[in-house]
């Protein structure tokens, strides 16, 4: 899970008792840890089991050295700043791609946390219009938040200009709706990128008009702005995005809080029934 921890017992000459850490954990009260490759802001976990991983999530951040921590937006943090990482990315390829030559960006699954945050980055540029592409149940709240050109339900999808050059950034993994946007589009679709997948038991492709769609991975693209901004300016980039986009979810974000197994059994029945609001997030604690 995403979330904070904070250094009980420590054996690293850079590394005080008390420090608190952000990142990837497991559920659990305590972690061992092998810490390497330390900075200011960062560590890493190279313990030999974790080797394999994406740098990406054995990577820790150091609050004390974070140009984006504010202890105040922790829960943030911890609900939507990995998220968010993903938004930031897409948003920065797709400018560096100059959009493919599209004038629409369509998003499905508008509601979901990623997708709010790419049309969040999206529309600070106003040069792009951003389709978002959601449940009838959604339509009000996602309508509501005002980052997107246009909300379409899934059922409506023939109201959308066919001739509209376009990217299709597919969350929601739903193949039959991807197909259907294919379909509709055609030639007209510049790039199809799979993001997410909200709907995982509905993935898998066969041909289709347009382009074939490509997987998005946020580690690859991690790796690429590092080696072209450094350690510090990626984070002093993600840091300024994060704390405007933060901002603007503290008027509709609310928190269900648990503590305890149960509590995460629970919230982990809950989401995956769907009972989750798109304004809701769980913050969680193994500690009763």
């Amino acid at each position: 899970m995403w979330g904070f921890a904070d250094v009980v017992e420590t054996r690293h000459p850079e590394i005080a008792k008390g420090e608190r850490l952000y990142g990837y954990f497991p559920m659990a009260t305590h972690l061992v840890m092998r810490a390497g490759k330390v900075t200011p802001g960062t560590l890493n976990d190279v313990s030999e089991h974790r080797a394999q991983l994406p740098p990406a999530y054995n990577r820790y951040t150091r609050t004390k050295g974070d140009p984006a921590y504010v202890a105040a937006w922790e829960d943030y943090d911890a609900a939507l700043r990995p998220l968010f990482i993903l938004s930031f990315l897409v948003d920065d390829w797709l400018a560096e791609e100059a959009f493919f030559g599209a004038r629409q960006v369509i998003i499905t699954s508008a509601s979901s946390k990623t997708a709010l945050g790419i049309a969040h980055l999206l529309h600070q540029r106003r040069d792009i219009e951003v389709v978002g592409l959601t449940s009838a149940g959604n339509v009000d709240f996602v309508e509501g938040l005002r980052s997107y050109t246009k909300v379409v339900r899934y059922d409506d999808i023939a109201s959308l200009s066919p001739d509209v050059p376009s990217v299709l950034l597919d969350i929601a993994g739903n193949r039959k709706l991807r197909r259907s946007l294919h379909e509709h589009f055609g030639d007209a679709l510049k790039f199809s990128s799979a993001i997410g997948t909200t709907h995982a038991k509905e993935i898998g492709d066969g041909p289709m008009p347009g382009p074939k769609p490509v997987f998005f991975f946020a580690p690859d693209r991690i790796r690429v702005r590092y080696k072209d901004w450094g350690a510090e300016g990626f984070a002093q980039r993600f840091g300024e995005a994060w704390q405007g986009f933060v901002g603007s979810t503290e008027k509709w974000m609310s928190f269900v809080r648990g503590k305890g197994p149960e509590a995460v059994e629970a919230a982990y029945r809950d989401i995956a029934a769907g009972k989750l609001k798109p304004s809701e997030a769980h913050m969680l604690s193994l500690w009763r």
